[in-house]
């Protein structure tokens, strides 16, 4: 028996379960698991496979720990704000369990560097909140052979599923194509209950393990919602689709996904908040857009906006004047762009983007305003 004194007293409620025992003990702690974002999905999921003895731990991440992040990625604290997530995962891991050993890897997940950190572990759990590290993490498993634990969270709702496990279903069968950009807004632009990721990335941890151990009957196959509004789970089900293409290489999926790919029309669509600024005291007439949430707008807005949530644009568009010159933002400048082209397609001709959204123009004219 490959455990230590120490070990069968923290893993004793494992090791009399008949499905975990000694052996299987002995193979969590042989694996290796690498967990792509430690945040909000991120953080009950790592914490819960340091707990359970996985052995190797591999952390993906490039951003800090904001105050924002506070309320959801109970992997960070108050006194870490600033530093890098990576090194603020791995202090809280090796608090949690000394015994595991935690890889960190501060970097963008690219299509370049994703297969040579995806061959070595066994598992690979998606904490992401993007279409395309999404779409990329799919394809690098397929390629790989390496089982995809998905997550995703959006305000009161969440999903989670196995892809590429035993020859099952993968991300392509059920999302074939991204959605528009900015169609979709992230959980920075349309927010989600701090509680939300605690529920999905303890799902995706369970997963986890079970593919691990090979017990039970896993996700694979099955697209399981929960509503927390309602407190209620269901399911899809996800089969194999013939027509999907097959994964052969990984590609440019900012491009894919319609992120920067603009051409010279778009690009006219876009003003800074430099340009903002100037127009305002030059007291040039405008209209200003807010196509925000209500909620985001009692957080901040910018001056003698007006406020039209983007789902609500093409039914309360006949509040806009054709005639005005009209300057649309949001938070961070995409929803505003769609909206920016919806206008444009129904006649709108004086019509531009806020790139960078209130949150630019925060940063850069007002350190007063709430930023969020």
């Amino acid at each position: 028996m490959g455990l230590t004194k120490n070990q069968i007293g923290r893993y004793s409620r494992h090791l009399i379960m008949p499905e975990v025992g000694v052996k299987g003990q002995e193979k969590l702690a042989a694996s290796k698991v690498l967990c792509i974002g430690a945040g909000g999905l991120g953080s009950p999921l790592a914490l819960y496979l340091a707990s359970a003895g996985i052995g190797t731990l591999g952390i993906v991440d490039f951003d800090v720990v904001d105050l924002s992040n506070l309320q959801r990625q109970i992997l960070h604290a108050e006194d870490r704000v600033g530093e890098l997530k990576v090194e603020s995962a791995k202090k809280r891991l090796l608090e949690l369990n000394s015994d595991i050993n935690v890889n960190t890897y501060n970097l963008r997940l690219t299509a370049e560097n994703a297969l040579d950190l995806f061959k070595d572990y066994d598992v690979i759990v998606d904490g992401t909140d993007n279409f395309a590290t999404r779409y990329l993490v799919n394809d690098a498993c397929v390629i790989l052979g390496k089982p995809n634990v998905y997550g995703s969270i959006f305000r009161f709702e969440g999903q989670a599923t196995v892809f590429n496990y035993k020859d099952g279903p993968h991300y392509r069968d059920l999302y074939p194509e991204p959605p528009p950009p900015g169609m979709v807004p992230s959980c920075a632009e349309g927010g989600v209950l701090g509680i939300l990721p605690g529920i999905i990335g303890v799902i995706q941890a369970t997963e986890t393990v079970k593919i691990l151990l090979d017990v039970g009957q896993t996700l694979s196959g099955r697209l399981l919602i929960y509503d927390s509004l309602k407190m209620s789970f269901r399911e899809i089900k996800l089969r194999k689709n013939p027509d999907t293409p097959k994964v052969e290489k990984l590609i440019n999926y900012e491009e894919f996904c319609g992120i920067n790919n603009t051409d010279e029309t778009e690009n006219e669509l876009e003003i800074s908040v430099d340009d903002l600024k100037n127009i305002q005291e030059s007291n040039n007439n405008i209209k200003l857009l807010d196509v925000r949430e209500p909620g985001e707008y009692e957080i901040c807005s910018l001056k003698n906006s007006k406020l039209i949530p983007l789902g609500d644009l093409t039914s309360r568009v006949h509040e806009l004047d054709t005639a005005d010159d009209i300057i649309v933002y949001c938070h961070h400048g995409m929803r505003s762009l769609q909206a920016a082209r919806i206008l444009k397609g129904m006649g709108y001709k004086k019509v531009r983007n806020l790139a960078g959204g209130i949150d630019a123009w925060a940063v850069k004219f007002d350190e007063k305003m709430p930023r969020y």
